[in-house]
């Protein structure tokens, strides 16, 4: 069997996330501990209580989510004595959970990983007033004519306007994002094309578009001052939808992110021509488990988010 271990990306934080390992593993608990003092913020408080509102903010649930899944890699390895790297041939992460993927493989260290996150987050808040962007999942429809649309849209109004794919997720489920009139503009012409869905996202900026070259600048400075390793497990990035173990390619890969497209179906398909056919999503939710059966039906799809999940893993 040939594992890949993945890791979700913002829209999977959710109250209570990781409060279940804190309260039975020290090897979590000391994960949280060491997120909360690289941020010199009780992260874990927010994660466990909430408000939800608070912990969705970009800035929180970036690092948060990051916290989640590396609690789960080491209770793996102290609980279990079970390795990542004697498991799982390739990594792969959904936009932040890249970071989460590097962490995991021990490209940069964990304290590194949060504050990253954390200015990541804050940078790409920065990067476009509130109201000027926005992001659309569009339901239905093959991804070259979702991109055809964002780039119609465009054109509708001026070269200044930008609309274009930012995730490729699935067939039939792909996000673009840009100024909030050409996204608007974007989900009209997909609906006169006969597209099943389009719905504006509840986020606070247009992410993965050129709008964010801001934050890709600031990201450029703080990746550049990160001491990067070789990782132990190849990590496909979002960028290249390839494994990549060079460190300096790796860091690249993570500053054009910022402004480039999330490649996640190319991802997967690029699993399943490596001989992959155990995807293990690490960490909050399932999003990246469910949306492998739409993408390649071979590849097994599970979720590690607590401790009886862990235990059922270790013991298959």
């Amino acid at each position: 069997m040939t594992t890949a271990f993945v890791f979700p990306g913002q829209g999977s934080q959710a109250v209570g996330m990781g409060k279940e390992l804190n309260d039975g593993s020290a090897a979590a608990r000391a994960v949280f501990e060491e997120v909360n003092d690289a941020l010199g913020q009780n992260l874990s408080k927010l994660m466990f209580e909430g408000p939800i509102d608070e912990l969705t903010l970009t800035y929180n649930a970036q690092p948060a989510l990051m916290a989640a899944s590396i609690a789960v890699v080491r209770v793996l390895e102290s609980e279990f004595d079970i390795k990542m790297a004697d498991i799982a041939s390739f990594v792969a992460g959904h936009s932040l959970g890249e970071y989460s993927a590097h962490a995991a493989a021990g490209t940069f260290s964990l304290t590194d990983t949060a504050n990253l996150l954390k200015l990541r987050g804050e940078a790409m808040q920065r990067a476009v007033p509130v109201g000027i962007g926005a992001m659309a999942a569009i339901m239905g429809g093959e991804f070259e004519t979702i991109e055809e649309i964002a780039a119609e849209a465009s054109k509708d109004g001026g070269s200044d306007r930008v609309c274009t794919a930012a995730n490729d997720n699935a067939d039939g489920q792909v996000v673009i994002s840009g100024h909030k009139e050409a996204v608007e503009k974007a989900m009209e012409i997909a609906k006169e094309r006969g597209i099943k869905r389009a719905i504006l996202l509840p986020v606070s900026a247009p992410f993965h578009c050129p709008l964010m070259q801001p934050a890709a600048d600031e990201m450029a400075v703080a990746l550049g001052n990160t001491a990067f390793n070789s990782p132990s497990v190849p990590v496909i990035t979002n960028v290249s939808a390839k494994p990549e173990t060079d460190p300096e390619v790796l860091r690249r890969m993570l500053v054009d992110q910022i402004t480039g497209r999330v490649r996640w179906r190319e991802t997967v398909l690029k699993m399943g021509e490596l001989g992959v056919d155990q995807l293990v999503e690490v960490g909050t939710g399932k999003v990246l488990s469910g949306l492998v059966r739409r993408i390649n039906r071979d590849i097994a799809g599970q979720s590690l988010q607590n401790l009886h999940d862990i235990e059922a893993f270790a013991e298959n």
